[in-house]
């Protein structure tokens, strides 16, 4: 992330110190203890930014990856996690509307796979379409379909957490990996990349008749989303009125961004966990405001001799509580900096030892860049009352 003007800030602390940075600086062991306060704080929002960027991340990996114009989901479906599913007739009928060029099914269901190694259970994903019409825009997944053609043959997510057991190493030394999902023995025919999330632990993929074989019959009669593709150049929002004409009012017709952003609108607002990492953040940002208002309440209270003389020498009250107020942005700078590079250090380890994506995005820093920035502000705010009872008197 690029700051210009805070090396222009610095560059210009060299030729003349500001007030308030001289006031800063005067006590070395107070000033490091403040950044080191106020890079705390924005560790913590960082980390409850991070968490749930994490969460929705995680929750739309396969909304950004399928190859489609329109879905069809049940208007039941709140999230791809607990998809209602609608019967597989539905996809005919939206074939009918002029501008469809076709309707595939998709299914995606959770079961037990058991680690190869130490027979543990992991809950995994598994995925399922029928080969001859992909769904998905993963070149290496695409490549390998001709292997979940065979019977009882899955591909393995390759960033699947690591309690589903050592099947990507075993797998490149080519061992052959078998193991039971929901009581029926599978065999591993090749790897892919997708991604697990935190509550997830991977996913497999497999063909339509696999997955019959894994869910029993009439399985495949009713599908959990349904993939539309149109003709080039094609009217979206004309075909998606056609088609919610057709089709029942409980199914819902919707771009592939409508969908992804109704399943982190759920995240977000309905489920606990984007409730719990919100409050985690504002609860970073009120720390940083009661650690910042200490430090600048303390560094008033010592100098309030000598802001009086000031005040004696004509310094009006507004001038005086610029320079508290240029503490509190000093501080806000300083101190980001530390919590912004631990940061993307706490992201890269967690992000490695997870398998679930985390990294930093300038959207994310410039939030807590500001965040920190106001927090800052609102603690010099508190303390500027102290500033009130500088009296000139005081000097003599």
């Amino acid at each position: 992330m690029k700051i210009p003007f805070i090396a222009n800030l610095l560059s210009k602390f060299s030729q003349e110190p500001p007030l308030g940075w001289s006031q800063l600086s005067h006590q070395k062991i107070r000033l490091l203890v403040a950044i080191s306060g106020i890079a705390f704080a924005d560790i913590l929002i960082f980390m409850m930014l991070g968490f749930k960027s994490m969460l929705f991340d995680g929750s739309v990996l396969v909304h950004e990856n399928l190859n489609a114009d329109l879905v069809l989901v049940s208007k039941r479906t709140k999230t791809l996690f607990e998809t209602r599913e609608f019967p597989k007739a539905y996809l005919y009928q939206a074939t009918d509307v002029k501008g469809v060029t076709s309707a595939s099914p998709l299914y995606y269901s959770f079961g037990a796979w058991v680690n190869p190694w130490n027979k543990e259970i992991a809950p995994v994903a598994v995925i399922a379409f029928d080969p001859y019409r992909p769904v998905f825009d993963l070149p290496e997944l695409n490549q390998q379909l001709d292997k979940i053609k065979l019977s009882n043959v899955v591909l393995f997510d390759r960033k699947s957490q690591p309690t589903a057991g050592h099947v990507v190493e075993s797998f490149n030394r080519g061992e052959t990996i078998t193991t039971e999902f929901s009581g029926r023995r599978i065999r591993v025919g090749g790897l892919f990349t997708l991604g697990s999330t935190m509550f997830i632990r991977g996913h497999i993929v497999t063909s339509d008749q696999n997955y019959l074989r894994l869910f029993g019959r009439n399985s495949i009669d009713k599908v959990h989303v349904g993939i539309l593709k149109l003709e080039p150049g094609a009217n979206t929002a004309e075909i998606t009125r056609n088609i919610q004409a057709r089709l029942p009012s409980d199914i819902r017709v919707l771009n592939r961004e409508e969908f992804k952003q109704s399943e982190m609108s759920f995240w977000s607002n309905e489920h606990p966990a984007g409730t719990i990492f919100s409050f985690g953040a504002i609860m970073g940002f009120v720390v940083g405001v009661v650690i910042v208002y200490q430090i600048l309440y303390t560094d008033v209270s010592d100098h309030l001799p000598e802001y009086a003389t000031l005040k004696a020498m004509g310094y009006s009250d507004g001038r005086l509580l610029a320079v508290v107020l240029q503490q509190g942005i000093i501080l806000a700078l300083i101190g980001f900096a530390p919590g912004y590079t631990t940061s993307i250090g706490m992201y890269a380890l967690l992000g490695n030892l997870t398998r679930i994506p985390l990294i930093m995005k300038a959207a994310v820093a410039w939030q807590v860049l500001i965040a920190t920035v106001l927090m800052c502000l609102i603690s010099s705010a508190i303390a500027m009352r102290k500033l009130r009872s500088a009296d000139p008197a005081d000097v003599f």
